[in-house]
């Protein structure tokens, strides 16, 4: 079962969140899109958005930083390892609860507000489920496990392991002494990017750089419209 949840199971999460994107791509870039439903509700869209998006975006910084880096560099820089980790703690409870705010949020809206309820699939409940049961299980690993109890130093275990499983050789020995609810989060963390390709999460590996050199759009009203062109067509004559 261990080889299986840290070897395995990995890498068919992987393979899904690869071949689901080329198949949606290829398939369905009509649907490649996020959906959203500013037009059906705006200000608890507003509000979710920003604390999910702005909170994720430093949790993600957060683990770039705590499972990619090892944790010699960090030795050699001078940061201690009460630093690290108080710091780790603090920015993470923060952003996390950020995130988690946002996500509940959105799923309030989304359950309380007809319009957008009879607007939503399936998979936006699978999407949000899937972000608020990772989100909250890394926020139970730091606020209430790290603070109950010492620190835990993953980045001696999950780090490798990571960095093993991008590397093509993922050690599950490394996770067998990790406390459970750190083995739920990245379980339920794999689980998300197996369920992306089919769900509106697909829009996080798009980058609008097309924006960048698009021209602009002109709006005009009906009336003043019309008016353009006829006196287009006076000028002509």
């Amino acid at each position: 079962m261990s080889e299986f949840l840290w070897v395995v199971y990995p890498y068919l999460c992987l393979m899904l969140l690869l071949v689901g994107m080329l198949t949606r791509y290829n398939y369905d870039q009509i649907g490649w899109t996020s959906k959203s439903s500013e037009l059906l509700e705006k200000r608890l869209l507003r509000l979710g958005s920003l604390l999910f998006h702005w909170g994720i975006i430093f949790v993600f910084l957060g683990h770039v930083a705590g499972l990619l880096i090892p944790i010699g560099v960090y030795e050699a820089l001078g940061v201690s390892e009460h630093l690290y980790h108080l710091t780790a703690m603090a920015m993470g409870g923060i952003t996390g609860l950020m995130a988690l705010a946002g996500l509940l949020v959105l799923l309030w809206r989304r359950l309380s507000v007809r319009r957008v309820l009879r607007n939503t699939a399936p998979a936006d409940f699978v999407a949000l489920g899937f972000l608020i049961a990772t989100v909250a299980l890394g926020l139970s690993m730091t606020l209430i496990y790290n603070v109950s109890h010492l620190p835990y130093e993953y980045r001696t275990t999950v780090g490798p392991w990571i960095r093993g499983v991008l590397l093509l050789h993922p050690d599950a020995a490394l996770m067998a002494h990790v406390p459970l609810i750190l083995q739920l989060h990245i379980l339920t963390a794999l689980a998300l990017f197996a369920v992306s390709p089919f769900t509106r999460l697909v829009h996080i590996f798009s980058l609008p750089l097309a924006y960048l050199r698009r021209a602009p759009m002109q709006y005009r009203r009906r009336g003043a419209a019309a008016a353009y062109v006829e006196d287009r067509r006076d000028g002509g004559r």
